[in-house]
């Protein structure tokens, strides 16, 4: 971590420049792009931390235009992952285009740009990811090696009265324990605060909650852990006779989920 993003410029000059650059070359390209991770984060929370990339969000339809963008310009590029990832490089700087999630359900449509917020990242106006979709995006990462639980409890300390809930609870849809697991900690952890919650949001989760209470479960024996992380339930698939929900809810083929998965032992190595 290097500190505060404001301050790149003067902790590590190159990384800015190349940034500063890279955000020229996609704003003459004219390709519609978001900026998310620590830019966004500073801005909704005042949590201010330098990462070693800059994220940009995009439409999937956008990607190949992004890729030949970078790659006209001079900049390695790759597809990095067909379902959510693309990357331009120079040295040991890059970007990251990001178009979904990992678990291919947070996929960039007109929402976010719709709800995006205008700011300024390296003194050049740019639009910011929306809140509720860093939420929705942030909540279901939950890995043994990042788990962004804390950035969603921030994003809801300070933004949780200015929050659109109904649209954030669509987004969720039928995924809706996940945000729950994130409200109840939030209560945890803030208990003073824990009221910024609106209380119609958490009766309407904890009646959804009852009724599955009282409800008989679903015969079909399916994992919905992989939404979570990548490589922590790979047992209950590959040896316990769990479904993948990936595939059962086809937002991901067997050929992105094995590229996903043989992408851990990599990014191991990193």
């Amino acid at each position: 971590m290097l500190g505060n993003p404001v301050n790149l410029e003067q902790q590590c000059p190159l990384a800015f420049r190349f940034y500063h650059e890279a955000l020229a070359v996609l704003q003459a390209s004219g390709t519609p792009f978001l900026v998310g991770g620590a830019y966004a984060l500073v801005y909704y929370t005042g949590i201010a931390r330098h990462t070693k990339d800059l994220d940009v969000f995009i439409r999937p339809d956008d990607c190949p235009r992004f890729l030949k963008t970078f790659a006209d310009a001079g900049y390695y590029t790759e597809l990095t992952f067909s379902h959510w990832l693309a990357k331009a490089y120079r040295d040991d700087d890059f970007i990251d285009a990001i178009f979904s999630s990992g678990n291919a359900l947070a996929t960039v449509d007109d929402g976010w740009f719709a709800h995006a917020v205008e700011s300024e990242v390296f003194g050049e106006p740019v639009l910011l990811c929306p809140a509720e979709e860093m939420i929705w995006s942030k909540a279901f990462v939950m890995e043994r090696e990042r788990y962004d639980g804390a950035d969603v409890s921030h994003l809801l300390r300070a933004r949780a009265a200015k929050l659109d809930w109904p649209r954030l609870l669509e987004r969720f849809g039928r995924h809706w324990r996940v945000l729950l697991s994130h409200l109840v900690m939030f209560g945890h952890i803030y208990p003073s605060d824990r009221g910024a919650i609106p209380d119609k949001v958490m009766r309407d989760l904890l009646g959804g909650l009852q009724e599955e209470i009282t409800s008989p479960a679903p015969a079909r024996q399916v994992c919905q852990g992989t939404l979570l992380s990548r490589s922590q339930y790979l047992t209950d698939i590959e040896k316990w006779g769990y479904q993948d929900v990936r595939l059962v809810l086809g937002n991901m083929t067997r050929k992105q989920i094995a590229q996903w998965t043989a992408g851990i032992a990599v990014d191991g190595k990193r």
